[in-house]
């Protein structure tokens, strides 16, 4: 039997197109696909840790670390964002319908051994350092994707 290949590429740093790219994810894997999350540019901001990681910076990478949503709980929706209240609204229905938040949906990938990888030319891009990214991810560059992909039955930009 074939092993099935699912890859999406998580460019978007939305709260709401990361939780949709993890709940594909998680899906498949629960399908028997092999499933790689190639996390690049915005979408880089699912892999942050929640909390403040002491690194040493240039001025232009410490700036980026101030503007982009310290991990996926802080950032925000694609749509109807108003100034942060959107996603409070969001999560607030997401519980109420005993949904997972997305900190849940990338843990629960994690679980089902789901490949997440981290872009490493745009983590030297924005100064992203492997300290501030979760536990137990891959760091690779689009030729390690394309590698991927070329082997994926389904493969998703989101």
């Amino acid at each position: 039997m074939t092993t099935k290949k699912t890859n999406i590429i998580l460019f978007s740093g939305d709260y709401d197109k990361a939780m949709a790219a993890y709940i594909i994810a998680n899906g498949a894997a629960a399908f028997d696909h092999e499933v790689t999350i190639f996390h690049t540019f915005w979408g880089l901001n699912a892999l942050r840790k929640g909390e403040h990681v002491a690194t040493k910076k240039g001025f232009i990478e410490k700036m980026f670390g101030k503007m982009m949503p310290r991990g996926a709980d802080k950032m925000g929706l694609s749509k109807m964002n108003f100034a942060g209240f959107g996603p409070k609204m969001i999560k607030d229905i997401i519980k109420k319908h005993n949904a997972l938040p997305l900190p849940q949906l990338i843990e629960m990938a994690q679980e089902q051994d789901i490949n997440l990888v981290a872009c490493t030319m745009t983590m030297d891009l924005l100064g992203l350092q492997t300290e501030e990214l979760l536990e137990n991810i891959q760091y690779a560059g689009v030729a390690a994707y394309i590698g991927e992909a070329e082997e994926g039955q389904v493969n998703l930009f989101i």
